[in-house]
């Protein structure tokens, strides 16, 4: 292990082991050439390092995960909210954000909570499922809302990070890279995006004439994919009722087929219900958790109870992942914001009820508003009008004679918010990518008011 009186052990540089392997096959007398042999892979290597140093580094890549299609009503409101900063005066009917902000005394229990002592509430962390008085309440509430209905065990309510944290956490907790999830080819964006992001295959249902995804449509595709033989299996179902965009509600019949199909059929069917409380007489509101004990029910704090910007909603979920879901919260959100939650305590006070059942009322009358004047139009077909049964939307296919090249629902929506200041969401944003539909669509949203006179 020597070479020239200098010892070079095993985990010598690359240069000397190559030299030392030389040595131990070459005779003394090439001992010169063995060392400008080494002294010539030296420099060779410090040149190669001096140079790896000297490089750029590599431009950062985004996630392919990452490349999912934009929130579109989000950009809309980018657009709005830059004409106003230039002066121009918006109607924004294009986010379903009502304008009325936190019932008063939501508002003033946060300001309480933040400010009164001593000692002043330091609005630490909760447990990962929520503060249990909360979690209690929001049992207490499907009692009283909902008939023939047991309170869900609190231990089985996860008080979440806005409805949006709700669906990361299901999705993760329900399905794997691959499974194969049905949604509506009429629905919220995210749940493609989120679900595409997170590996999931999608399958797209067609709504029927009336608007909505039921049992049959969803059994049609069932049966399709087995005669097929080479489909995987519909693994999860998410669907929304009242629905965004359509404003269409399931029946109490519609959603007990829907719940005893997937039951059935080894599908976690997840039932978005967010917009429950604001719906108009036409369809009797049902919650899932009315006919299984299996499915995942999702709410929020945003549009009933008007705290759009709170970032609170909750999650009733089966016994089976009960523990799979709280890891999830633990170590992705740790608990939904505690001062949101400490205010949200009082959603369900007398005072605070009658003040959102006033924003129903104004609703009501907006919504009335627009179909009158939807009706007014004989270009437009009444039955390319969704019922807006709930919700605070309604949702118009412009039929396919109204729309032309270059001159669809983005378009138009374009040129309504750029020459008269009115956003509107152009139906590209809830509708099949695969379909054309979402150039014949748009949704106008009336969680703003209305305005009289």
């Amino acid at each position: 292990d020597n070479i020239d009186g200098k010892k070079h052990h095993s985990e010598a540089s690359i240069p000397n082991r190559v030299v030392f392997s030389l040595y131990c096959i070459l005779s003394s007398e090439h001992l010169e050439f063995l060392k400008l042999l080494l002294l010539l892979i030296t420099n060779m290597s410090n040149i190669a390092e001096k140079n790896n140093k000297d490089m750029p580094p590599r431009a950062a890549v985004a996630s392919l995960r990452s490349d999912i299609a934009s929130f579109k009503v989000m950009d809309v409101l980018q657009r709005a909210n830059e004409l106003e900063s230039k002066g121009r005066k918006i109607l924004h009917c294009e986010v379903g954000q009502p304008e009325t902000g936190a019932p008063l005394r939501v508002a003033a229990a946060a300001a309480e909570a933040l400010t009164t002592g001593p000692p002043r509430q330091v609005m630490g962390y909760t447990e990962a499922f929520g503060l249990p008085d909360l979690r209690n309440k929001i049992a207490q509430h499907y009692v009283k809302t909902y008939k023939d209905i047991d309170a869900p065990k609190v231990s089985n309510i996860v008080v979440t990070t806005g409805s949006s944290g709700g669906f990361l956490l299901a999705f993760l907790a329900a399905f794997d890279v691959g499974d194969v999830v049905a949604v509506a080819s009429s629905g919220y964006p995210c749940y493609r995006n989120i679900l595409s992001a997170l590996g999931c295959e999608l399958v797209t249902i067609q709504i029927n004439k009336k608007f909505k995804l039921t049992a049959s449509q969803l059994m049609d595709e069932i049966i399709q994919r087995r005669e097929e033989g080479k489909k995987k299996p519909i693994k999860g179902l998410i669907l929304s009722s009242p629905s965004n965009p359509t404003g269409a509600m399931l029946d109490e019949e519609e959603l007990c087929d829907i719940c005893e199909t997937c039951d059935a059929n080894g599908i976690q069917f997840i039932s978005d219900e967010i917009y429950h409380g604001i719906s108009y007489g036409t369809t009797k509101e049902a919650t899932a958790l009315m006919y299984s004990n299996k499915s995942i029910v999702i709410n929020s704090f945003s549009k009933y109870y008007s705290m759009s910007g709170w970032r609170l909603g909750w999650l009733v979920v089966p016994d089976h992942l009960v523990a799979p879901i709280n890891r999830l919260q633990q170590n992705m959100f740790i608990n939904a914001p505690t001062i949101s939650q400490t205010a949200a305590l009082k959603c369900w006070e007398d005072e605070t009820i009658e003040e959102l059942e006033g924003h129903v009322a104004k609703y009501r009358t907006s919504r009335q508003i627009i179909l009158n004047a939807l009706a007014s139009l004989k270009e437009i077909d009444p039955e390319n009008i969704a019922p807006a049964d709930g919700g605070f939307y309604v949702y118009v296919d412009l039929g396919e004679t109204n729309v032309g090249h270059l001159l669809g629902s983005v378009a138009f929506c374009e040129a309504l918010l750029e020459e008269e200041g009115v956003a509107f969401t152009p139906g590209t944003d809830f509708e099949d990518p695969a379909s054309n539909l979402g150039n014949r669509r748009f949704r106008i949203s009336y969680a703003g008011g209305h305005l009289l006179g």
